[in-house]
């Protein structure tokens, strides 16, 4: 990246200081803003690597606070932004809570134009090192939720909630419908934290029956019962320093529900038919697709029990409710189902492609990964058609509550961005012949609205 490459703002409502500013940044390319409400409308536009900002901004040029909101909108905008604070001779309290806010830089006026020249350059040097940090960091770094695709912005903000949580010790609950990839995010989350080289270890509450589910969770002693002819590790004890992920954990017996919580509470456990207190260090990860509170209200859920579960709760939405994530999950799971059924070069047609992304999926994940397998063998032609799928072609309207042009231009434009994205298998070029944009412009786009 050059100067001229990604613009400069200089925010100054002194015309005559602002003419200046910019002549001494002359080999920047610099667009200018007067106060916070045009300087926001700059922002947005161009996206600059760097601004320098004068605290003292109309409506009341004499106070700093319409300067402090704006840096606060800047950062919370791109913390990548280096922004420079120009400030008075006595004014040094003000600059250094403005870097304390997450400015770069402070100078003070009336400043000297080679140090202003030498200061928004490494201003610039720093803003590229870390873009091009961050960069290597995505390639080089392993991916624990590489199982995991989508482009949804919520599914998104769930993925950086499942890395944030991994490293610390807390028991995660994961709630969502049946089929939307729980056991994808519980494996991210064992991937992702320090116990990844331990065992990830899985068990069905709802699949086993109530007379065998404690001996499965907390294991037996020899001679317990009949037919216990060796002591047995049970599922909690194999987990030891790895994860274990209790799955449909709404289903399990009530009787159990509070050895469940002594072990949770105290990380013992004592096998079936056995007296010794067994130390056991593992993360636990818990699922479910009903609602627990309503079980609480009923009494077949303890209270005390959820509440040590749902330290961290995290809310999975339906396929339905994932913004093009139907199409793009539809050419994935295509690829994988006709490399392993060994059939020649296989596509959706764009009939197909509509119709998965008006279908409801009320199986989610689940539903559509079964379909498109079933396409795959039923195909007769090079492409995969709705009748193929299952399904039928049809017409639906979206609403928008918000009046506000700007939300509603930016809401558009990210669903139409992640749309086509989906439709096109992520391809940035045949997306942008989609939305009829160059592809210059549609990674301004994806960059200006979160969609790096």
């Amino acid at each position: 990246m050059t100067e001229k490459n990604r613009p400069l703002m200089i925010v100054e409502d002194d015309l005559a200081l602002q003419k200046q500013i910019k002549w001494s940044l002359d080999r920047f390319d610099s667009v200018t803003a007067h106060d916070r409400a045009s300087a926001l409308l700059q922002l947005r536009q161009h996206l600059p690597a760097v601004v320098t900002m004068d605290l003292g901004l109309p409506p009341d040029a004499d106070a700093v606070s319409e300067g402090f909101r704006l840096l606060e909108q800047i950062v919370a905008f791109d913390a990548d932004i280096k922004v420079i604070v120009l400030t008075g001779q006595n004014d040094q309290s003000n600059a250094l809570r403005a870097v304390a806010m997450g400015a770069y830089d402070f100078l003070a006026k009336p400043f000297e134009p080679e140090l202003l020249n030498l200061t928004v350059e490494r201003a610039f040097r720093m803003f590229v090192l870390q873009v091009e940090n961050k960069r290597l960091r995505s390639l080089y770094q392993p991916d624990a939720l590489s199982g995991l695709t989508t482009r949804d912005p919520e599914m998104m903000r769930i993925c950086r909630t499942i890395e944030k949580v991994a490293s610390s010790k807390a028991t995660v609950m994961l709630l969502g419908e049946s089929g939307t990839g729980k056991e994808v995010l519980a494996r991210g989350l064992h991937q992702a934290s320090p116990r990844r080289e331990e065992k990830f270890v899985a068990i069905n509450c709802a699949a086993i029956p109530e007379n065998l589910i404690e001996s499965e969770l907390f294991g037996y002693e020899k001679g317990a019962f009949t037919g216990a002819s060796k002591t047995t590790l049970g599922m909690i004890e194999t987990a030891n320093g790895g994860t274990l992920m209790l799955d449909e954990i709404g289903d399990l017996p009530f009787h159990l529900q509070a050895k469940l919580l002594r072990f949770l509470q105290e990380r013992t456990i004592e096998r079936v038919g056995g007296r010794q207190e067994i130390n056991v260090d593992v993360r636990v990860v818990c699922a479910t697709h009903q609602n627990l509170k309503a079980l609480i209200s009923e009494k077949q859920f303890r209270e005390d029990l959820y509440y040590r579960l749902a330290e961290i709760v995290v809310n999975i939405p339906p396929l339905r409710a994932r913004i093009g994530d139907p199409a793009l999950l539809a050419h994935a799971f295509v690829r994988r189902f006709v490399q392993e059924q060994n059939r020649s070069s296989l596509t959706l047609s764009q009939e197909a492609i509509r119709a998965i992304e008006l279908h409801p999926w009320p199986g989610n994940i689940r539903e559509l990964e079964n379909s498109i397998k079933r396409a795959t063998i039923m195909a007769d032609g090079p492409q995969i058609t709705s009748e193929d799928i299952g399904l039928k072609s049809d017409t639906s309207n979206d609403t928008n509550a918000s009046f506000d042009l700007r939300v509603i231009r930016d809401n558009a434009e990210k669903t139409a961005i992640i749309t086509a994205l989906g439709r096109v298998n992520g391809n940035v070029l045949k997306a942008a012949e989609l939305l009829g944009v160059s592809r210059p412009t549609l990674y301004d786009l994806m960059y200006r609205l979160g969609l790096k």
